[in-house]
This record gives C-alpha cells, structure tokens and sequence, in this order.
C-alpha cells in the first residue's frame, strides 16, 4: 500500500503534469494562434512570402521540438525520478532526486526549454508572422530569467558538484555535441 508521502508525490506529479501541459501545450499555442489571427498590423507582417520555405522551416523546428519536449519529461520522469520542478520559483512537481545527464539531458541543460521554443518558433513561421516571432523572442528572455536561471541555481543547491560539473560540458539551451558524456554518481 502506497505511502502518504508516495500519494502526495504522485498527487504533485498529476498537479505538476496539468499545470505544465495546460499552459506550456495549450494556453502559449492559443495565445499564439490568436495573436496571429488578430488581424492586427503588428502580427499581419509576413516573414516569407515563399510558403513551401516557410512549411519546410516550421516543420524543421516543430519535430524536433516534440521529439526533445517529450524525451525530456521522459527521462526526467524515469531516470530523474522526479518532474520539471519549478517554475518562476513555485514547486509545480517533485523534485527530482537524480540529476538527469543522458537522453537529452547530454545535448543541453534544458531540452523542455529548448523542445517548447522550437515548436513555438514552429508555430510563428507556420503563422508567417513577424509580430508573433517577436512576441516569443520576449517569452523566451522571460523563460530563460524565469525558469532556467532559477532551476539552474536550485539543481546546483540539490546537486552541487556534480551539476557543477556537467553544466561546464552541456550547452544551456540550444542541444550540442557534448564535450564529454558527464556521469553521475548518483546514476
């Protein structure tokens, strides 16, 4: 029989869960969407008027960004053991109690972070609009002070030398050939 503590992990887990897919899959593509929908000057500029680039560039970014989306929340979940933990500071899930440094965890620090832009990118160029562009070239400075800079100062309180270590090999953000695979002890 689960435990208290192993029922509120697993109520965390599904509130963490809901909370991230209803804004970050549902609410930021609305917004999107509508935005460039609105008719408004702003967002009615095109970004090609050649549509099969356009096409080709929203799919070159929309598969790998649901390809590191997906994998991420994955491995987090199962080799982590724990979820995307914090945002802007207010604990949405467990935290993780290994440090996840494999799947894509080896080609950035925050594949989420990267997946989620890139399908938003998608979106704006499939949208072909330059308002929209802009608008996620802000939600991304946002993201990045906060979401990753405080989740990077939080795994470096959990995890100390080890993230130390790894966060000198892996790319923040845009997925790299790792400088050398990092193991954690804790693996």
């Amino acid at each position: 029989m689960p435990t208290h503590e192993h029922r509120n992990d697993i109520v965390k887990h599904i509130a963490g869960y809901t909370f991230g897919i209803t804004l970050f899959v549902f609410l930021i593509p609305y917004g999107i969407w509508r935005l460039a929908s609105s008719g408004l000057a702003l967002f009615s500029v095109p970004l090609t008027s050649n549509t099969d680039v356009r096409i080709t560039l929203a799919l070159l970014f929309f598969v790998p960004g649901v390809v590191f989306a997906i994998w991420s929340n994955l491995v987090l979940f199962f080799k982590g053991k724990g979820g995307p933990a914090d945002v802007a500071g207010i604990a949405i899930s467990p935290r993780t109690q290994k440090l996840a440094v494999t799947g894509p965890y080896k080609y950035t620090r925050n594949p989420m972070v990267f997946g989620m832009n890139a399908i938003y990118l998608s979106m704006a160029l499939f949208f072909n609009s330059l308002g929209c562009l802009r608008v996620l070239i802000i939600l991304f400075l946002i993201m990045v002070r906060y979401v990753v800079l405080r989740e990077e100062d939080r795994l470096l309180a959990d995890f100390g030398a080890d993230y130390e270590a790894y966060k000198k090999k892996t790319s923040m953000l845009i997925p790299l050939s790792p400088k050398k695979h990092v193991s954690s002890p804790t693996e």
